[in-house]
């Protein structure tokens, strides 16, 4: 069998342009891109659903991942499209990601601006 260890690089371009890039070691190159994210963005959640289905036909198709993360008793759903699974995979992450920093974002603000 394969003995390599998943390994992925990734690299995000915060809200202020900069790069960010951090890489992780997975039990599978979606576990390893997850990871890596997660060193990057620092928000403790669960991965709870995850799940591929073809959008498009042919050999080139397109695939679509759904995930559901849990965080503080919340669910948040990603989805991401690409002809490359993984690149469908990290976009879908960071689609739930930024659905979850968004409603934190907002709950910071609301008790900043509570009287």
């Amino acid at each position: 069998g394969d003995h390599a260890t998943p390994t992925a690089t990734v690299r995000l371009i915060s809200p202020d342009g900069s790069v960010l890039a951090d890489a992780a070691l997975g039990t599978g190159p979606v576990d390893a891109i997850y990871k890596a994210i997660n060193r990057i963005i620092d928000v403790p959640n669960q991965l709870t659903e995850f799940s591929v289905k073809s959008v498009t036909e042919g050999i080139d198709a397109q695939g679509e991942v759904t995930i559901r993360i849990e965080s503080d008793g919340r669910s948040y759903v990603g989805r991401g499209a690409d002809t490359d699974i993984m690149v469908a995979s990290a976009k879908a992450y960071m689609n739930a990601l930024n659905r979850l920093l968004s409603i934190q974002r907002r709950a910071d603000s609301e008790v900043r601006t509570s009287p």
